[in-house]
């Protein structure tokens, strides 16, 4: 096998595909047909003699030898990439960290770890991306980040079936809260009761194939009524803050709420349970790694300072 005839277009799609988990949703992220993806993966595969991604339904994984190719084409896509900012004339930096977070943790969350870095560390370089949590736990096992920051909901359960076990650690284990606008009647205390939930409209997330609805309060004993759907956290307060419905939101939103929104406990049930974790491939971790993890256990930590509720306006 000669791999000087693969292309760093190739390497590239080869990368976004495993990341993504799709043919589809690699073409989507690339602005490519599918069709343009599948010839890159075709071409690379009869380079190295040897499938690299096993298809199954609803998408693919990495083969063993795959796993070697993305790890070399990581590498390779890394030094371009350094080769690029040297040329540019920017600062050499320290290290370099690939992070990947889920959507509402770059609210609050990584800002803060980001900012306390730069203080502590200016010469550490974090880069990365907001996604999924399947496409970050893709992501780390292609080799593509090196840490990446993941919500689970109970039962909680590790977040891929794969071997070796990804090394998780817990940042966090807090309750689950209610975003409704200031001018509504549930707004009125510091606290909502669970049986005051029924009847009431909601702003949630689109389907995900999951039993539970993102956006609506767990365990109502009722079909809800959904008013509006949106996958971006920002949209679904702007739209409780217009009136629209009430959501769900994690406590460390809290701060993040815009004019117009009271984030409250729900009382007189189960409280529901977020758990924030970082995770990383099992191997130990270079010393930047373990700097950036440590920046976003303290910003954990920092956010359990209690914040006072919005007020009503």
């Amino acid at each position: 096998m000669d791999f000087t005839d693969v292309s760093l277009t190739a390497l590239r799609v080869f990368r976004a595909v495993a990341e993504q988990g799709t043919f589809t949703a690699a073409a989507t992220s690339l602005g490519y047909t599918q069709s343009a993806v599948s010839r890159q993966i075709a071409a690379i595969e009869r380079v190295a003699g040897t499938e690299l991604l096993e298809r199954r339904r609803g998408g693919v994984r990495l083969t063993a030898a795959g796993r070697v190719v993305m790890r070399r084409a990581t590498t390779v896509l890394d030094e371009i990439e350094a080769t690029a900012r040297e040329l540019s004339g920017l600062p050499a930096q320290s290290g370099t960290v690939r992070l990947g977070w889920f959507p509402s943790a770059g609210a609050v969350l990584l800002p803060r770890a980001l900012a306390a870095l730069r203080h502590t560390d200016p010469g550490l370089r974090v880069v990365g991306r907001e996604a999924s949590t399947p496409a970050l736990v893709r992501a780390l096992r292609a080799g593509s980040l090196d840490l990446a920051l993941l919500s689970s909901a109970p039962p909680f359960r590790p977040p891929d079936t794969e071997t070796p076990p990804l090394a998780l650690q817990t940042l966090a284990e807090r309750p689950l809260r209610l975003a409704v606008p200031a001018g509504h009647p549930l707004a009125r205390g510091d606290f909502v009761d669970v049986a005051d939930l029924r009847g009431q409209r909601w702003i949630a997330g689109p389907s995900s194939g999951e039993d539970r609805l993102m956006g609506v309060w767990p365990g109502l004993d009722e079909r809800p009524e959904i008013a509006y759907t949106a996958r971006d956290w920002l949209a679904k307060l702007h739209l409780v803050a217009a009136g629209f419905g009430l959501t769900t939101v994690p406590v460390t939103l809290a701060p993040a709420a815009p004019p117009g929104v009271r984030v409250l406990p729900v009382q007189g049930g189960p409280q529901e349970l977020r758990r924030l974790l970082v995770a990383r491939l099992p191997q130990p971790p270079s010393e930047p790694v373990t700097r950036v993890a440590a920046a976003l256990r303290a910003a954990a930590l920092d956010a359990d300072t209690p914040t006072p509720p919005s007020s009503p306006s």
